[in-house]
């Protein structure tokens, strides 16, 4: 399994890691941590020393209740830490935006992946992935990152991701966006109670049946507070039983704050499965 990334090609044979870059203020696990470009650039090449084939960069936090960041001050935060990190690094940059306008300079600025917890819902944002070639990962989320915990609902949880994510899917194709240029995420978290994270989790095959590459994005979620009475840094094993599960189940991408880690857990959970198939 491959994704066409602008060019450059994303081996899926095996589940590979995606680190998580936040160069914001407020993200809710790293809020400020790496904001300057010298810390985030430093901070992306421990990542990428760590196994990281894909560094994911946000300059909005998506947690519920974040306050909403203008346009310019989102450019302002990503593309020059995009730019210093494809001048230095030789790793697939992935741009975490809502926004078509930022992913439309982030691709321009080197990014090869484009991360919308939207799905490309905004206006424009379709188009704007389409011409610039680059792959996409579609997100589904009920309601907003301001309203999505205030009261998620589903009658089937797993079967009305599964369909929101194969629409949004088609309308990619349909829009000129290629089949191998496209992932799919359910979530995690965003809309969902945490009864509705452990279904997701546990019928995890059904979504990977739809034959497009799975990401799951479990690193230090609140489910984790919730299940475990951990607070955010302390919320390392629970994340790393979260990604051998979602391996199991099929997940081609695992999202993750703690990288060297997660590779170690995720290769043993993906060998665990090559073993099964093979019988």
């Amino acid at each position: 399994m491959q994704v066409d990334c602008g060019g450059r090609v994303l081996d899926l044979t095996a589940p590979v890691v995606m680190g998580i870059l936040n160069v914001t203020p407020d993200s809710f696990s790293d809020g400020g941590r790496f904001a300057a470009p010298g810390a985030a650039l430093l901070h992306a090449g421990e990542m990428v020393a760590a196994g990281a084939a894909i560094i994911d960069v946000g300059g909005e936090s998506t947690r519920p209740d974040a306050p909403a960041v203008g346009l310019q001050e989102e450019l302002d935060r990503v593309i020059p830490v995009i730019e210093a990190l494809c001048g230095r690094l030789d790793v697939l940059i992935s741009i975490d935006t809502m926004k078509p306008e930022v992913m439309r300079a982030a691709v321009d600025a080197g990014a090869g992946m484009v991360n919308d917890v939207l799905a490309l819902q905004a206006p424009g944002a379709i188009e704007a992935v389409a011409a610039a070639g680059a792959a996409v990962c579609l997100m589904h989320m009920q309601g907003t990152p301001r309203t999505m915990q205030l009261h998620p609902h589903y009658e089937d949880v797993v079967g009305e991701v599964r369909h929101f994510l194969l629409q949004r899917a088609s309308a990619c194709e349909a829009a000129g966006i290629a089949r191998g240029r496209i992932v799919l995420d359910p979530g995690f978290g965003f809309g969902k109670t945490v009864a509705h994270n452990l279904e997701l989790l546990a019928r995890f095959e059904d979504l990977a049946a739809t034959g497009y590459p799975l990401l799951a994005g479990l690193s230090r979620k609140s489910m984790l507070g919730k299940l475990l009475d951990r607070a955010v840094d302390q919320r390392l094993p629970g994340s790393l039983a979260l990604a051998t599960l979602a391996v199991a189940g099929g997940a081609r991408i695992i999202r993750s704050h703690d990288v060297g880690a997660t590779v170690d857990a995720v290769r043993v959970a993906a060998a665990v499965r090559a073993a099964g198939e093979r019988r």
